[in-house]
């Protein structure tokens, strides 16, 4: 049944060959035709940027932990794997890498740059593949899917002309996310926001018929200035009553510009009065739309301004804005600077200042779409969030959705499927170009990131319009979404709404929240603060069940995590115990050749085995228990600590220590059972264990020659019911208690102690009986062990557990003093709660409210306290004789 460990657990070693056979095995395969109920999770892809990070690396233990967990259960699991284009974050690296040899993308054109940009993909894909591998990631490598391949791509043109045959895509003007450097509108979740240090400049906006008054207008972008069609003054507002109606001179380029009225300006904000520039604000873009305002845009798509700015012109945005208040300060025009910190907008990718900026864009519009994914939500099919209160996130969302600008200015990523007539311009939209190709253009812009990755639940499972995948019709909905807080809003939440567009059905089942990954100061990781941490050298370090152990155990449903070197060294050292404890059982399964014989003396438990047996049997049962609830309901950290108070505390600190009394003995019958007992347990935290720590489990299971691999194995909670009714508080705390008497008294285990139990609980009394040598043999060097219900003569120390006492002969140990003051204080703490059961069971209120049980209860404890309290008094009148 068994083979030998090393003695030494080494990370490295145990890691190094497992995946390979997992794969050559296709343990992870999902199987079409199976019988087995389906489980699935699709791998939230990847950007194909660079190497995966911690996030990465929680996201996936996680997801993994779910299928090994479902795959022992009896499921069939599909993971599949991909990768995500990740559009503009992919053409930075790209151009930053062609910068570097003195290239850049115009010099190569787009179709060539495109050939460099999949090399790129080729060889960082490549990359995270070999990091699944490190990290044990179970993945049906056959399913793979990426955003940009030619399958997917053909499906998302298919999206893209329905949705706009539907009249729920659109091309518009409106003001964009714009980034000067890439010279591309980018999605809300491209913008970072960071505390700025800035100006609020005050401007003259001088009365056209009197050059003695003026608005004082404040901004924090004088440049866009140039853009001003109006000031904008609340109608209420008495100080600028004169004002409204006429108009005042821009002080930039001395145009003459209306001053209109409209509530949307706070009296008491600032000036109160504002200047409006629809192509620059999308506060002011509403209100130019609402007042049909004209729409000047004065700025350049790199970020300099236009021949609108005059003598500014192609001057960089923020050059320009300081020689600006040089010429206005001269003309008398600028009032003051004020220093402010404020909330400013930054590319996630070049990390230029986002700028608002008008441009025609394709939308989608989203208020059906939103309508959609509330009914679902508030419907009895909805899709369950974990933690629930990231649902409310969701629909809250929702509810004050804008519409989504869609496309992008950029070479890398689906290029939009619509084509413009050379000389009419008429618009064409279709997944195949027009005949007469020769006569049309095509869009030259490409699809938002997460139009294709809001595809990916339906788009992995080959979905068709006919609906005639078996991989969809087997595996959709998929079981379970596991991904961070920060893009409910940009993926899961696209993923709902075009999920539901297309196929009618909600994308997942659950969604699983997880936070974002801090340091040990809880700041967040980033480059600039250098504190980010390679989960790659993390595995090299302490390996990658250790890694996986400390992410899954470490944090609730939906709150971030701190990264801890003092954990992860905790986790390898559990390992480390589990790979002793494993030792230690395989060096005594000697005599038991065949697993059928361990089930067969596991039968035998109840008429032949010790109490420890049958003890530790209970514990697995109600272990497995409560590790089926915790995992289902995805509290891994609470599956983990009941995993780990099993295996350290249980069955390594009490159980091994308890068997070797029965090893060491002379009862072969028993013995056996014993030696089954151990490899049974063993095999059984193993299983439990392999969905956390996929390799060394693996690695043990595999050298007790059961089957070939424990993926074979099923799981199942064995309904042990074994009679050990005072076990734990009869043997287990009375040995607990002597080694903490030893030590508090530094009485070396050589040194012998002689010592009574004093009990008048028969319970107690009769697992005493039973247990008393197993009790002297594992506390080691005691005589005279005597079970008693007559308290003790003499100079002894009485140790209260539960509710029997240890009276132990030793006083050239004990102070005399100390113990009478130890004991005098458990008569107070002793009187007090009598005091409060009598007054709690006079009271009728409490006896007319509280159920039955609950009086019954009370009752108990105040008869405990009273017994308990009678041995005290006695003690200590004892004592003072």
């Amino acid at each position: 049944m068994k083979k030998e460990l090393e003695k030494k657990y080494s990370h490295i070693d145990v890691e190094s060959n497992k995946y390979d056979f997992w794969m050559d095995k296709q343990y992870f395969k999902a199987d079409i035709d199976s019988k087995k109920p389906p489980y699935t999770i699709l791998i939230p892809p990847p950007n194909v940027t660079g190497k995966l990070h911690l996030g990465h690396a929680w996201d996936s233990s996680i997801q993994d932990t779910l299928i090994r967990y479902k795959k022992l259960s009896g499921f069939d699991t599909l993971y599949l794997p991909g990768m995500d284009h990740a559009g503009i974050a992919t053409q930075v690296k790209v151009e930053q890498r062609l910068k570097e040899q003195g290239i850049s993308r115009f010099d190569l054109g787009r179709e060539k740059f495109i050939d460099k940009v999949w090399e790129w993909k080729e060889e960082y894909a490549q990359t995270i593949r070999s990091q699944w591998k490190k990290l044990g990631l179970g993945l049906d490598y056959s399913r793979e899917k990426f955003t940009y391949s030619p399958q997917l791509n053909e499906l998302v043109n298919y999206v893209f002309v329905q949705m706009y045959n539907k009249g729920l895509i659109y091309k518009s003007k409106r003001i964009v996310n714009w980034d000067p450097i890439q010279k591309t509108a980018i999605s809300n979740i491209e913008v970072i926001y960071k505390e700025t240090k800035g100006g609020m400049y005050h401007f003259k906006y001088v009365l056209e018929q009197d050059s003695q008054k003026f608005l004082q207008v404040a901004t924090t972008r004088p440049e866009t200035m140039f853009g001003d069609v109006c000031v904008v003054v609340n109608p209420n507002d008495k100080r600028y009553t004169d004002f409204i109606g006429k108009n005042v001179i821009n002080p930039v380029n001395g145009q003459a510009i209306p001053v209109i009225a409209d509530e949307y300006v706070e009296i008491d904000f600032g000036t109160g009065a504002m200047k409006c520039t629809p192509a620059h604000d999308p506060n002011d873009f509403i209100l130019g739309e609402k007042h049909n305002l004209e729409k000047v845009i004065c700025m350049n798509p790199d970020g300099t301004l236009n021949e609108l700015a005059g003598e500014f012109e192609g001057l960089d945005r923020f050059d320009a804005r300081q020689k600006l208040i040089e010429k206005l300060t001269k003309q008398d025009l600028f009032i003051k600077k004020e220093e402010i910190e404020h909330q400013v907008g930054y590319s996630e990718r070049s990390n230029a200042i986002v700028e608002p900026y008008l441009s025609e864009q394709w939308f989608v519009e989203m208020k059906g779409l939103a309508n959609e994914v509330i009914s679902l939500q508030n419907s009895d099919d909805k899709v369950d969030f974990y933690p629930k209160r990231f649902n409310d996130v969701l629909l809250k969302w929702m509810e004050n959705i804008n519409d989504w600008t869609i496309s992008r200015q950029l070479w890398w990523g689906h290029q939009i499927p619509a084509w413009y007539h050379n000389q009419t311009g008429e618009l064409y939209v279709n997944t195949t170009p027009p005949e007469d190709i020769e006569n049309w253009t095509q869009d030259p812009d490409v699809l938002d990131t997460w139009f294709s990755s809001g595809l990916w639940p339906f788009a992995t499972l080959d979905w068709s319009a006919n609906n005639n995948s078996q991989l969809f019709n087997r595996y959709f909905p998929t079981s379970t979404l596991v991904t961070g807080y920060d893009i409910i809003f940009f993926w899961v939440a696209r993923m709902i709404f075009q999920t539901l567009d297309f196929t009618g059905k909600k994308p997942f089942d659950d969604v699983l929240i997880h936070g974002l990954i801090r340091d040990a100061e809880g700041r967040k990781m980033s480059k600039s603060l250098g504190n980010g941490v390679d989960p790659m050298d993390v595995v090299e370090e302490f390996g990658a069940d250790s890694l996986r152990y400390f992410l899954l155990t470490n944090s609730s449903p939906g709150q971030d995590l701190r990264y801890s070197e003092e954990k992860l060294r905790s986790s390898w050292n559990f390992i480390n115990k589990i790979w002793n404890a494993s030792r230690f059982v395989m060096m005594n399964l000697d005599e038991i050749s065949d697993y059928s014989v361990v089930e067969k003396l596991i039968s035998s438990v109840d008429k032949n085995s010790n109490t420890s047996d049958k003890w530790i049997l209970n514990k697995l049962k109600e272990t497995q228990k409560e590790y089926v609830q915790a995992i289902d309901k995805y509290e891994f950290t609470v599956a983990g600590k009941v995993l780990y108070n099993f295996i350290w505390d249980d069955y390594c600190s009490w159980y091994l220590e308890l068997s070797k009394a029965e090893l060491n003995g002379d009862n072969i019958e028993s013995k056996n059972v014993t030696k089954a007992v151990l490899g049974f347990v063993l095999k059984e935290i193993l299983i439990m264990l392999h969905p956390m720590m996929p390799f060394v489990t693996e690695e043990i299971y595999q050298q007790l020659e059961l089957k070939e691999s424990i993926l074979l194995e099923s799981f199942e909670i064995r309904e042990f019911n074994f009679d050990v009714q005072g076990f734990e508080t009869s043997v287990l705390e009375t040995i607990s208690k002597i080694r903490e008497f030893r030590a508090s008294q530094e009485i070396k285990n050589s040194q012998p102690l002689s010592f009574f139990i004093n009990t008048q609980n028969s319970i107690h009394q009769n697992e005493f009986e039973i247990n008393l040598s197993v009790i002297n043999k594992f506390v080691k060097a005691l005589t005279n062990s005597t079970l008693t219900n007559i308290l003790v003569e003499g100079d002894v120390t009485s140790i209260k557990v539960a509710d029997y006492f240890l009276e132990i002969l030793n006083s050239e140990f004990i102070d005399f003093e100390k113990q009478l003051l130890d004991l005098e204080n458990e008569k107070k703490t002793l009187e007090a709660e009598i005091l409060r059961s009598e007054k709690m069971l006079s009271n009728q209120n409490f006896l007319a409210k509280a159920d039955a049980a609950k009086v019954e209860q009370e009752k108990q404890k105040a008869s405990d306290y009273k017994i308990q309290y009678d041995l005290v008094v006695e003690k200590i009148e004892k004592m003072k004789k």
